[in-house]
Formats: structure tokens, sequence, C-alpha cells
């Protein structure tokens, strides 16, 4: 990369302290703690009832700040990306106005009046739109001024749903510049695709209108989703964003994969991210000719599969509406590839290709739990800090994160780790987000997800966070009816 590279140089996180241990859910609710914890992970995080999206944004963006020494005035983009939004209207700006509080309160410059503040929504992908669009500003009108980007999100459904062991919520604040100390992007091999997919996963004002609001004004933003035709939309769509980028790339997929430090999924849970990567490694396979036909037909005999129909299978672009059409949401999209994939799993290629380049900060986000659009962000996050405590050397390596949205969209974007990255992930402290965690019981639990309040023997607010103070209710003399006024809470 040049000396004028873009990417990032600091990251930061935050969660809430309210946290339900999975190992606790499977026995209140009956399921199983082996498959959980294989599948989904070890427990989530739940916001707190003066929590929102735009609190735990603004919370990590001073962190951020403060870990970073960033100067306010350089800031000319504070981009949110989120799906829980509860301002139609407005979005980065309601965490520019928070943040501007803080700073002032603390005698600094706030951040500067030339800062575009814009929100992006894709589902899960939001985040990711929004640090490309920043990268693009940073590269064009945008030179020698930084940005700031926000993954925010809270991921609920409801009780007694596949999902609701899934569930998560927290922020990850982004540095981006040029020169970046952490990581560098490259915006000119990144690859993307979309395509409409209908009943994947969707959050229709209607159902919020028929649950009414919670205390502090609070939507349950249950969304609606289908939980096999998802797992295909995921799949589906990662393939094609990796094909995007195989096609840009001057040497065979399968020995760009293998040259990989790390890949980073979006990873609503555990399995999910694995699944992707798996079947992308069989299409880089499938891509790359000769070179590794063995490989992939030792994989199709043992999986039973003719090697021909199975190339053509996964490298084709299907209609995965049509599922839809025809009634069959259940169907095995791409049947072949999914034997392989389950044949792969059982091989030694496997734990090396798959399991070690997922395996960096891995750990920790078996504890966070799903957080929608700031998970991938946060897996970033984790990632470079089990790097710098485990002592691995990864500066000058290559690293793919693959972003997905449902309804449908992915991007691959590739990425190489920068000579001064210990520098910023000595900054990121994810150990230190991690604790102080309040462990609920089926009661509170139950509380806190379907009423939304909680009632504890001690204190469970955040340590330092933002929080909603109150909610106008056009008393005072002009229409404020519902804006929600927020403070930042010590203690």
């Amino acid at each position: 990369m040049s000396a004028a590279a873009i990417g990032i140089s600091g990251l930061a996180v935050y969660v809430p302290r309210y946290r339900v241990k999975l190992e606790h859910w499977c026995t209140w609710y009956a399921d199983s703690w082996e498959k959980t914890s294989t599948v989904v992970g070890a427990s989530f995080r739940l916001r707190g009832p003066d929590e929102n999206v735009y609190t735990m944004a603004a919370t990590a963006v001073v962190r951020l700040i403060e870990a970073n020494r960033i100067d306010p005035s350089r800031i000319g983009m504070l981009a949110l990306g989120t799906e829980s939004s509860t301002d139609n209207s407005a979005g980065a700006v309601i965490v520019k106005g928070m943040v501007n509080d803080w700073l002032i309160a603390r005698g600094r410059a706030p951040l500067s009046r030339q800062c575009e503040v814009p929100e992006f929504k894709h589902a899960c992908l939001g985040g990711f739109y929004a640090m490309k669009a920043a990268a693009r500003y940073l590269a064009t009108d945008g030179r020698n001024r930084q940005a700031i980007v926000i993954c925010a999100d809270s991921a609920e459904y409801e009780r007694g749903t596949s999902g609701e062991p899934t569930q998560g919520a927290g922020a990850v604040a982004v540095l981006m510049e040029t020169n970046p100390l952490l990581l560098e992007i490259d915006l000119n091999r990144s690859g993307g695709t979309s395509d409409y997919r209908g009943p994947d996963f969707r959050k229709p004002f209607a159902r919020l209108i028929r649950r009414g609001l919670k205390p502090n004004n609070q939507p349950k933003d249950f969304p609606v989703f289908n939980g096999k035709y998802s797992t295909t939309c995921y799949v589906d769509e990662v393939l094609l964003a990796a094909a995007d980028l195989f096609a840009k790339i001057d040497e065979s997929p399968a020995a760009y994969i293998d040259a990989l430090q790390a890949v980073f999924l979006h990873r609503p849970y555990q399995r999910m991210a694995e699944t992707g990567l798996s079947m992308i490694y069989l299409l880089a396979l499938a891509r790359s000719g000769d070179a590794r036909r063995r490989e992939l037909e030792g994989l199709a005999i043992a999986a039973g599969v003719d090697i021909d129909a199975f190339v053509e299978e996964i490298t084709a672009a299907p209609d995965v509406f049509q599922l839809v059409r025809d009634g069959n949401l259940s169907s095995e999209l791409r049947p072949l590839s999914a034997e392989m994939a389950r044949v792969f799993r059982k091989t030694a290629a496997y734990e090396r290709n798959i399991g070690e380049k997922l395996k960096l900060g891995a750990a920790d986000m078996r504890h966070v739990g799903n957080l929608y659009t700031a998970s991938l962000h946060a897996w970033l996050a984790a990632g470079f800090e089990d790097a710098l405590r485990s002592g691995t050397d990864i500066g000058g390596t290559t690293m793919l994160a693959i972003g997905y949205g449902s309804g449908d969209a992915a991007e691959a974007m590739p990425m190489r780790v920068a000579a001064r990255w210990r520098e910023a992930a000595q900054r990121i402290d994810f150990q230190a987000v991690l604790a102080g965690a309040i462990d609920l019981d089926r009661a509170a639990y139950e509380q806190l997800h379907d009423v939304g309040s909680v009632h504890l023997e001690h204190d469970a607010r955040p340590r330092a966070a933002f929080v909603i103070d109150r909610t106008g209710a056009g008393d005072c003399g002009f229409d404020d009816i519902d804006i929600d006024y927020y403070r930042y809470a010590e203690r």
C-alpha cells in the first residue's frame, strides 16, 4: 500500500452491563447448552431501560476520543451505521450533540461545525457502508481530516423464537484517516453485491405500532425473520461478494485465502461465520482451476458429489427470491455445496483454513452476543487485542473483512495490518469492556426483555456512559413531544 493509504487508526467498544449467560438461559428454557455453546456462544448483553442506540454510540465515541487523544476539530465526518434508530429525521447528529456536551463540560472544543453527520441503514451492513463512505471522503474532499464511523445496534428477538439466544447490544467507534496506525483498507479490490430477498429479515413499522412503547418511549424492535431462508441468503450473498473480490485479484483465489492472516465476517452467531468462510473457501477452490483440483476431488469423492456439478452450483448466481415465490423457503439452495461443506468440516484442512483464520478474538466474541452492524467491528477490536496479548506478530499481514446485511447485500474488503498496529491496539482495552457485567436471573431477564425495565438489589447503571435523562412532553412552551434528552452518567 502507498504512503497515502486510508484505513483504521483506532477502535473503541461499548456494551451494556446487563448480561445473560447462555448456560443459565438453556437451563431456564430446557435448551441444549452443548449445542448452544457450539453454535451461538456463551452470553449476550441487553441495553438498559435508559439506553438506546444513540447513547451507546455516543459512549463509544467519547471512549475513542479519550483513548486516542483525538483533536475534535479534525473530525470532518461522523457517520452512524445502525438498524435500531428511534428517530426518522436525525441520526449521527444526535450523537454529535451528546459528544459535544461531554467535550464542552470538560473544557474542550466541540466537534467541528464543518462535520458531515450521515446515517447509513441496511440491516447489519450499515456500519460497513459507513466505513466505505468515510474512506471515499478521506480520499477526496476530506483529505488531511479524520472520520469517525460508529456502528451501533440492539439485537432483540421475541422469547421462544430461534433468534432469542442470538441477542445483543453495543456500539463500536472507528477512527479513520490517511496513513492509519491499525489497518490499511484496499477499496480498489473490494467486492460487493446486493439483491432483493423479500422476507429474509425485516422490520416493518407496523409491528412497532401494534406492540406499543416501553419505558422511556423505547420500542421493542423484534424483527420478522425466517431462520433457514435467512441463512441461505447470508451464504449466497457472502459467496457473491467474495466472487467479485476474486475477479479483481492477480492470484488464484485459493492462494489468496491461504495467505490471509485472519478473516472477520459479520457474526450474528459463531456458526454462521464458520459456515460463511467454509463456503467461500470451497468457492476459492472451485475458481482456482487445476492448481487445487486434487484437493477438491478428494472432498467430492468423500461427499459422494459430482465435482463438475458442484463447481457449476457454487459458482452460480441463482435467484434466491424464487424460493419465496415458490413457497420453498426451507429448501437447500446449494445442496451439493452444503454436503461438501459438511465433509470439509471433518477434515484437518478445515482447522487450518477456517478455524485458524477465524481464531483471533473469537474467544472474547463468544461473550458479546449479536451486535448486528457492530458485530464485525467488535470482532476486529477483539482480534487485535488478542494478537497483542498473545504476542502474535501480524504487522504487514493481509486480512479480509466480509460484511453482510439482510435484505440482501454483502461486501468483502481486503486489508493490510499497519506497521504500528501495536500502538493502536494497546488503546482498545476490550477486556475492560467485558468486565463489570451484571448477570440477570430469569425473572430479571424476562422483565427487562418484555417490559423494558428491571429491578435489582444493586445499582447496575453504566459506570460511565450516556443515558436517556428524560423525554419531552410538549409542556415547556415549545413542541418536543417524544424527543429524548440525554446526559453523561458518571459514578
